[in-house]
């Protein structure tokens, strides 16, 4: 299938067209548009482009909500606590990291937990712009709807990959990091399983209880889960990160797997730091350069592949791909006019 590269500005520009043809206010659109692109660039692919169409497709069928705002169900001096009413995930996530910076510049820490947002993408493609603030940012999310991963132990599914993020600022580049708290995404196995290719591992737990790299076992009946972060190994690390994202997101928020939820959608935790207000923003930023530096110099494995810090590598690709534009396949051209 023939690639064409497009321009940042006029990507953004034609997606967030398209979105507003669905009825999108320009606000959310943009955000849509801004953030499933910046996680193309950082080059989290299954969370980038890839979801255009999902969304658009939920948007039609009014999965995912268009009209008014969250709203705000509990406030204090450093905390509130959302109902997003799955509104666009991108747009909740934005807000949210917009009012917790504004609470810890002022207090400290400042927490926002949505509950019944819309699928909220790629993590990373939210860290990058609060680090630059000298901010450090966390960002964890859960599904409540979903269950792929069984707990360490177990062969029944109960949660979700339950990603978490955070951004740290440096001296220099940030540190980005975007973790599921599981050996993939289901989004990864739904794409090898769609190129019929195998997974890079053995990241799926067979009903028979034996580990598997075959996608298509996912999909069978009864399916393949996902097994926890470490594997069959270190799983009981895995699970209970999880759980620890589980009671950050769905239980604080107010909207879980106990209520039986029947739309795809995410329970959001967003809390940002701001060192100022602890150590200070000159002894935080030394400190965590001074971290950076020695991991950079730690002697590599292999000399080809020395240490790199998380994010690192997607920076370096965002950077090339601005300067370069960005490939579009046939497939996608269509879905946006191109």
């Amino acid at each position: 299938m023939q690639n064409t590269s497009i321009k940042y500005p006029e990507l953004i520009q034609k997606l967030t067209t398209v979105f507003e043809t669905k009825g999108l206010d320009f606000e959310k659109a943009e955000s849509l548009a801004r953030i499933l692109t910046e996680g193309e660039l950082l080059g989290h692919t299954t969370h980038g482009l890839a979801l255009v169409k999902p969304y658009l497709d939920e948007l039609e069928s009014g999965q995912m909500e268009t009209d008014g705002s969250f709203e705000i169900l509990n406030s204090t001096n450093t905390t509130e606590t959302w109902d997003g009413r799955y509104l666009p995930g991108t747009w909740l996530t934005e807000k949210a990291i917009e009012k917790a910076s504004e609470i810890a510049k002022k207090e400290g820490i400042g927490t926002v937990v949505i509950q019944k947002s819309h699928h909220i993408a790629c993590l990373a493609a939210f860290l990058e712009v609060v680090a630059r603030q000298n901010l450090m940012v966390i960002i964890a999310c859960s599904d409540p709807r979903n269950a792929t991963v069984a707990p360490f132990g177990g062969k029944v599914p109960v949660y979700s990959p339950n990603p978490l993020a955070l951004g740290i600022p440096t001296e220099s580049e940030p540190i980005l990091i975007d973790v599921s708290m599981s050996t993939t995404a289901n989004a990864v196995v739904n794409r090898a399983a769609k190129n019929n290719e195998k997974l890079g591992g053995d990241w799926l737990l067979k009903p028979d209880g034996t580990a598997t790299n075959d996608p298509q076992t996912f999909f069978e009946k009864p399916a393949s889960t996902v097994l926890p972060l470490g594997g069959m190994d270190l799983g009981y690390k895995g699970f209970a990160l999880g759980i620890i994202v589980e009671a950050m997101t769905s239980a604080l928020g107010g909207h879980g797997r106990s209520d039986n939820p029947e739309r795809w959608g995410a329970s959001v935790f967003v809390q940002v730091i701001d060192p100022s207000k602890f150590s200070g923003e000159n002894y935080f930023l030394k400190e965590m350069q001074f971290f950076k530096n020695a991991c950079l110099a730690s002697t590599p494995l292999n000399e080809k592949n020395p240490v790199r810090m998380p994010g690192e590598k997607g920076l370096e690709r965002k950077k090339w791909n601005l300067e370069n534009g960005m490939a579009l396949n046939e497939e996608f051209k269509n879905l946006i006019s191109f």
